[in-house]
């Protein structure tokens, strides 16, 4: 890695805490809140990554002659492939069944977040398209290093995937649902758009849990620790069935709370009393990110009225132009998330490894593209000027 007083100076941080917030967010920009500072400290301090989560963070940044910092990258070795929405788990067992070792790997990414955006994090201004390529090259020279078996990074924008693909990453085509604000004013201006069918399907929907609960959109110092606390424990209850062992620790939606408030929305369903059901989101610049979901009870449809119509809701009502919902869930799409293709990218140590995975990627990638195809045509919105009711 570059390193000296005429030259870029690369290092790996094995804490987030080791650079200033306001340097790193310099660095992340404004629009994205799983890139903030505040974000990954809250992972790491809360111990939702750290020692004994198969997250070690090795975050790689890139400081000028003057010592300031000009582009940063969120990394992590990784002894497992959880929590990361790009699977791999196919690939770990081929080379393990080779007599290779998979693990570590190093990953570049937001931790439990399918979120899409730049991971090759660079100030604004002339040189940051350099800065990117110097970035990039401490991440390839950081993982020969340790002689990982790979480097991935997940869920990148259209310019970090052009990039490495130029340094020969793999490109790794998934998909997730995005809702696109047309412009409406209100909720029933976006169910005015939808077929007959399915606009009166929503509005049964939300009829059902109107009379079942009562619900809040919260955000801001709206947000009592009161809240936090109920949610967790319908974050747990729900985490627990899904995947054993929730990822978040309740520490980690306090400090949340306590550093980004005005950047959550927390919708939370209210039963006699008694908070039942949660989702929280997170409020970008130009999205709202819907991420997590939990309930204690079983009340009809809640759950697309809390994870879907309320983020739909409160979209419009920002001005938001869309609603990211995350990856899988086909139900989404009658609801008014429409599938939009994502990309990840992968460097992989051994030739012959990499050229099998290239060549499962040639395979892969056009079936991805006829799937998404196949289900945007399954979309709600009316095709015809049919008669509005």
């Amino acid at each position: 890695m570059p390193d000296g007083g005429d030259a870029d100076t690369v290092r790996v941080l094995s804490s987030i805490e080791a650079v200033d917030a306001p340097s790193w967010n310099a660095c992340a920009g404004a629009g994205n809140p799983f890139l903030a500072h505040e974000f990954l400290e809250a992972l790491e301090a809360s111990g939702s990554v750290g020692d004994g989560t198969g997250w070690r963070p090795c975050h790689v940044t890139m400081a000028d002659p003057a010592g300031r910092l000009v582009a940063a990258a969120p990394a992590y070795l990784k002894s497992h492939s959880q929590g990361e929405y790009v699977f791999d788990h196919g690939w770990a067992a081929a080379l393990e069944q080779a007599g290779r070792t998979y693990y570590p790997k190093l990953l570049v990414a937001v931790p439990f977040t399918p979120v899409p955006g730049p991971r090759l994090l660079t100030r604004p201004g002339p040189r940051a398209q350099a800065d990117r390529l110097g970035l990039a090259q401490g991440l390839v020279a950081l993982a020969e290093r340790v002689e990982v078996s790979s480097l991935h990074v997940n869920f990148i924008g259209e310019a970090d995937a052009a990039l490495l693909e130029s340094m020969g990453f793999l490109i790794r085509l998934g998909y997730q649902f995005h809702w696109m604000n047309g412009g409406y004013a209100c909720f029933d201006d976006f169910l005015q758009a939808l077929s007959s069918r399915k606009r009166k399907g929503i509005r049964k929907e939300r009829q059902a849990v109107a009379g079942a609960v009562t619900v809040h959109r919260l955000t801001g110092q709206a947000i009592e620790p009161r809240h936090w606390d109920a949610f967790y424990h319908c974050y747990v209850a729900t985490g627990g069935q899904k995947w054993g062992s929730p990822y978040l620790t309740r520490d980690f939606f306090h400090r949340l709370g306590a550093a980004m408030a005005e950047r959550v929305l927390l919708v939370m369903a209210e039963h006699e009393g008694r908070f039942v059901a949660g989702a929280l989101n997170l409020i970008g610049e130009d999205a709202l990110y819907g991420r997590h979901w939990g309930c204690l009870d079983e009340y009809r449809f809640l759950h697309f009225e809390a994870c879907y119509y309320q983020a739909i809701e409160f979209a419009i009502e920002r001005g938001l132009p869309r609603v990211e919902a995350g990856v899988q869930g086909e139900h989404k799409i009658r609801r008014g998330y429409l599938p939009v293709a994502t990309r990840s990218a992968h460097w992989i140590r051994d030739a012959d490894f990499k050229a099998a995975i290239g060549d499962f990627l040639r395979r892969e990638g056009p079936a991805i593209e006829h799937e998404i195809n196949v289900l945007a045509g399954f979309s709600p919105f009316r095709k015809t000027d049919e008669a509005r009711t």
